[in-house]
């Protein structure tokens, strides 16, 4: 096992679990998850911000109800209730 350093500056770790039995969860259609997923990326790219920030597809993180959710490292931010029009301020804050 190798440790190296961490490679990007800050990391947003997106929701976006789908569940088929029907209960809530934030990459079920209609929920948001994969969307915000998908304009956090785009926005990082539209940035310029490869290499220094990162943004992940995350499993479930347990706040189902509340989200899509998104957890922001290291700065150990969480942020719920998140949609794509969020995209923009998220960004500020992963640009911190």
């Amino acid at each position: 096992m190798d440790c190296a350093p961490i490679p990007y500056r800050k990391t947003a770790f997106v929701c976006v679990h789908a569940r088929a039995d029907g209960r809530v969860a934030c990459g079920n259609p209609g929920r948001g998850g994969p969307e915000v997923l998908a304009a956090l990326k785009d926005g990082v790219k539209a940035a310029g911000l490869q290499g220094r920030v990162r943004v992940a597809r995350s499993g479930c993180l347990d706040l189902c109800e509340q989200g899509p959710n998104v957890f922001l490292h290291p700065d150990n931010e969480w942020f719920s209730g998140v949609t794509p029009a969020n995209a923009l301020a998220l960004l500020k804050k992963l640009t911190e």
